[in-house]
Parts: C-alpha cells; sequence; structure tokens
C-alpha cells in the first residue's frame, strides 16, 4: 500500500496507532515480533521521553488522540469495531524510545509513513497519552466524544464509475448490483487510508429512510454498541463489547423507548455474538461469543440478569486484525457455528490456524470442526428461516484499491472455499500472493451478493416481522459499519437485499438507511447491529453515536 497525499496531514495520526500494535500487514506483523518492538534497534530502545511522567504532556497527548484517533482506537483507549483497545495493548510495556523510532522512521511499504514531518514534541506526548492508558479508561469514554466540529470539507473527487459508489451518492432506495465483469485490476487505483473523524450528530443530523418509513431514536448514551439479538420472548439483547457486557432491553412505550433496561452479564472479554438455546420459544441458555473463547449463561425465559456464572465451552483463536465472533445455532438445535475473522489482511502462515473460518461443534462445545474456510472475516452470521441455510456477512480484504475487494453477504455452503487469503471473488488471485495454491483456483465459491469494497459488513438479520410491507418479508438486512481504505468513503448505512419470497438471493441490494456521514472527513454515527424487534420494526445499533435506532413503517 502507498500512503494517500491525504496521509501528510495531522488527522491520520489514527493510523499510526494501529500500527503501534503490530497490527499490519504479514510482513511488517512478523518483524514487529522478532526480537524488539518493529526490530528497533538498541539505540532507540536506550532513548527516553523528555516528558515521561508529565501530566500536562498526558493532558495534551488526550487532545491530539481524542480529536484524531478516537475514531479507530476508541475514546479513551476503548476500542472501536475490530480494533483492540489501546488501554490493554502491547504499548503499555513498550519502550517509548521504540515507539518514537517507529513512527519517526516509518514503513511505506507496509502503509506506516513516517511521521517526522510532526512536532517532536506532539510526537512524544502521544505516546504519554497512550501509554498512561488502563483498561478502566473506557467507563468515561462516553462523555469524551468530541463535538460537531466539522470542516465541510467536501470530496472534489469525480463520480465513482457505476456500479461502485460512495457516501456522496448512497440514497435510500436506490438499487445496486455488481457483478464479477465489474471488477477492476488489482491496484488499478491508490489504496486510500481515510479513517472517519467520529463527532456528534449534527443539529437536524437524522438517519433516512426510504419514504413511507420513519426513524426514531430507541436508546442512547450506550458505550460501544455492537450486536442486537431478539430473544424468543421478545427481550433485546445488546453486546456492549468494550464495557464487556450485554444488556436487555424490554417492552416498548408508547414512544417509542424501552420500558426496562437491565445488565445480564459483565466481565467478558470483548463480547460479540449473542444465541440462545436450544432454537424456540423455551431456550435454557444465553451463549456468548468472546473474542477468545465461547460461553454460555443459564437461562429461564423472561431472565434480565444471569442466574449463575458463565460456563466455558472452548477457546477460540485470539486477537489479531479480529476480534468479532458470532454465534448461532442450526435449525434442529444439533449444531453450533461460530465465526472467527483472520489475524492479517493478507496471510497463509500458521498463525491463522482455524481462523477466517466459520467452525462448527456440538452444542456443548465439543467435536469442533471446519464448517467453511477461506472466508476473511464473516462478522455477521445467520440462519435463514426459509431454507435453513446459514448465511454470513463478511470483510474481504484490504490494500489493492478503491474498488477492490468487495464485501459480501452469501448463503454458506457446508466444506465450502471462499479464497481468502489467495483468491478472491472466484478465480481472482491476490498479486501478493502470486503462484500459491493454483489447485483451489476452480474451488473458490462466488458469493451470493456482491457488495461495495470496504463497506465492512457487520450483523445482518432476516426480516421476519409484519410491520413493514408485504414485499419486504424474509429479506435481509445487514449494517455497514464504514470504509477506512477507501477514498471517498463509503458504507455507514444499513442495506436490504431482497430475497423475493424464494429465501434465495439474485444479487442486487438496496441501499436502506443512510445519513450518518457528514463531509469528506467527519461522520456521526457507524452501524453495527440490525434486529427485528417484536412489533415488526427494525432495530440498527450504532457504535459511532452510542445508540440504537427504531425503524417503523407509517406509509401506506
Amino acid at each position: 500500500m502507498r500512503p494517500r497525499d491525504t496521509m501528510k496531514r495531522f488527522p491520520s495520526l489514527w493510523f499510526l496507532l494501529i500500527f503501534l500494535l503490530g497490527l499490519v500487514s504479514p510482513g511488517a506483523f512478523s518483524n514487529a515480533q522478532n526480537g524488539s518492538f518493529h526490530n528497533a534497534p538498541a539505540d532507540a530502545l536506550d532513548m527516553k521521553s523528555p516528558y515521561a511522567g508529565q501530566a500536562q504532556a498526558i493532558v495534551a497527548g488526550k487532545e491530539v488522540y481524542t480529536r484524531n484517533c478516537g475514531a479507530c482506537h476508541g475514546i479513551g483507549g476503548k476500542g472501536t469495531g475490530n480494533v483492540p483497545p489501546l488501554a490493554q495493548g502491547k504499548v503499555q510495556t513498550t519502550p517509548a524510545g521504540a515507539i518514537f523510532w517507529y513512527i519517526t522512521r516509518g514503513d511505506k511499504d507496509n502503509g506506516m509513513p513516517s511521521w517526522a514531518s510532526l512536532p517532536e514534541k506532539q510526537r512524544w506526548q502521544v505516546i504519554s497519552y497512550i501509554q498512561s492508558l488502563t483498561g478502566a479508561a473506557s467507563e468515561t469514554a462516553r462523555a469524551e466524544v468530541p463535538g460537531a466540529e466539522t470542516t465541510g470539507a467536501k470530496s472534489n473527487a469525480p463520480p465513482p464509475k457505476p456500479p461502485f459508489t460512495d457516501y456522496r451518492y448512497e440514497k435510500p432506495g436506490t438499487i445496486r448490483h455488481i457483478q464479477l465483469k465489474d471488477l477492476p485490476a488489482p491496484f488499478a487505483s491508490e489504496s486510500a487510508t481515510n479513517g472517519p473523524k467520529i463527532v456528534a450528530r449534527p443539529p437536524n443530523a437524522w438517519p433516512k429512510a426510504p419514504k413511507g418509513f420513519k426513524v426514531e431514536l430507541y436508546a442512547s448514551g450506550l458505550t460501544n454498541p455492537r450486536i442486537l439479538r431478539t430473544a424468543p420472548n421478545g427481550d433485546i439483547f445488546l453486546a456492549e463489547t468494550a464495557a464487556g457486557d450485554i444488556k436487555v432491553f424490554r417492552g416498548m412505550t408508547a414512544d417509542g423507548k424501552p420500558e426496562q433496561v437491565q445488565v445480564f452479564a459483565t466481565g467478558l472479554n470483548t463480547p460479540f455474538g449473542i444465541a440462545f438455546y436450544p432454537p424456540g420459544a423455551d431456550p435454557q441458555w444465553v451463549y456468548v461469543a468472546n473474542m477468545d473463547s465461547v460461553v454460555r449463561f443459564p437461562y429461564h425465559k423472561g431472565d434480565m440478569s444471569s442466574s449463575g456464572p458463565p460456563e466455558h465451552l472452548d477457546d477460540l483463536p485470539s486477537g489479531g486484525h479480529h476480534r468479532s465472533r458470532d454465534i448461532q445455532f442450526s435449525p434442529d438445535g444439533t449444531k453450533m457455528f461460530v465465526s472467527v475473522g483472520s489475524e492479517q489482511n493478507v496471510d497463509d502462515t500458521p498463525a491463522e490456524k482455524n481462523r477466517a473460518d466459520i467452525l462448527e461443534y456440538n452444542p456443548d462445545g465439543s467435536a469442533m470442526r471446519i464448517y467453511a474456510s477461506g472466508i476473511r472475516n464473516p462478522v455477521g452470521i445467520a440462519v435463514n428461516p426459509k431454507t435453513g441455510e446459514l448465511w454470513c456477512s463478511v470483510n474481504e480484504r484490504d490494500g489493492l484499491g478503491n474498488d477492490l475487494v468487495p464485501d459480501y453477504i452469501t448463503h454458506v455452503q457446508d466444506g465450502g472455499f471462499y479464497g481468502w487469503p489467495w483468491w478472491y471473488m472466484g478465480g481472482h488471485q491476490d498479486p501478493r500472493l502470486p503462484g500459491t495454491h493454483p489447485e483451489l483456483k476452480d474451488k473458490v465459491i462466488t458469493p451470493d451478493v456482491i457488495l461495495q469494497p470496504h463497506n465492512a459488513s457487520l450483523e445482518m438479520t432476516f426480516y421476519e416481522g409484519k410491520q413493514f410491507p408485504a414485499q419486504y418479508e424474509g429479506d435481509i438486512f445487514a449494517s455497514e459499519h464504514g470504509s477506512w481504505n477507501r477514498s471517498p468513503r463509503a458504507g455507514y448505512e444499513v442495506i436490504r437485499v431482497p430475497l423475493h419470497q424464494t429465501g434465495h438471493a439474485r444479487g442486487e441490494y438496496q441501499d436502506f438507511l443512510t445519513g450518518f456521514v457528514v463531509d469528506d472527513e467527519s461522520v456521526w454515527g457507524r452501524p453495527v447491529g440490525v434486529t427485528v424487534a417484536p412489533d415488526g420494526s427494525l432495530l440498527v445499533s450504532d457504535d459511532g453515536s452510542g445508540s440504537i435506532w427504531r425503524i417503523t413503517y407509517t406509509g401506506k
């Protein structure tokens, strides 16, 4: 990846912090693990910060961090999305001089620019702040979200070439259909580093839905709200991933707010996936997929807090680029599916064992096997109630240009291979792994629905409610968290995938909920979770504003 000119601006400092954790491409990651931090020389290790322990340096570094870095690593270092928290990362124990050496030198071959142009004092201040963080930093993070200060910067980029798009052209109701023939060659455009600046929701900004739909605020003030799941009794379960807890929302007031909110369980390690077992009206367990394990809590219908401690079922590969794990059960309840993303962007080393896969277990955590492979990051999984098929929503790889590689939504075949890391979208080989595994080329399955590249497709659900018009029955809704590896940015929306009451997709999808992007630099919201409430309304979690949105149909 070559850094764009815009990376020279200081607001791109968020990307710097990704590299401080070693979250880089395979080559740089390997170097980071051999000996010292990114092979920092001895004289760097001996270099001391002139601002070490100074409260003023920490305060100044916090200001720079909050303004520029919180979008990816979270305000207060709590972490966001698939980016681990800095409050408990590798940088806590790394010599400050080694970090200073690395950010000054850079690593352009792996997308890390030199920050020698950033004043030396500011480099040390940022390091002072991130090394002062503790795991408790996220507790007060919500109060520190930057205000709605935006530049009003509008992109001067030419319009995207259809069928590709960006935030400027996303509009509720617009139908899109990307096919294999539309894919450009690798590196046809420069690979961007374009992380969003998260700001408070500006006055009059509100999510936009198609005509006839109404959007209301269901809940706010949440800490990193991620996946949503509806229990058989109608309660809404939410994973507050950075906070390490599961919350329950019950009922609906006349003005569309929850009647009760309670923490079901806490003390979890980056929880994401939630499932109820056995399937049906009377589950006995709530399963939770942590970043490093699958656990379950005893549950009786109507419980709003766990009645016992979690039972550990199995460990999961932990850390790396992707830390979100989802969990679902087969319709007959005999099998449990767990999604695990890759450790790196493109890597075929042993570190990827049992990663970029959907794993299958017995419900007690035994008899693990790989159900499907080559799926870089199957963040959201769901079972189609009409066909019984497992489906997934996937973040594909970065670094090949604006319009490669597309994210996707697809049904998942038992034993299916979807290409990562050697191939993508059928028989297209990743140029960073040339000539590897030619025997797999003809085995790569092309997904059902090809999405915009770098959309960051997260949770998906099948609409089983009756509140929306009849043509929505059985359709997929999926949250697109938004790009960082694209300029202008794309995603930051909820999409609808029509299944035409057949349970099968034809390849097209529709913009459904938009309006979260402010300008070319700033966004105020990032959709993550999506579920259907008992009344048939659609609930969408947003970890940018810390909210849950409720969409109802009011038209005819």
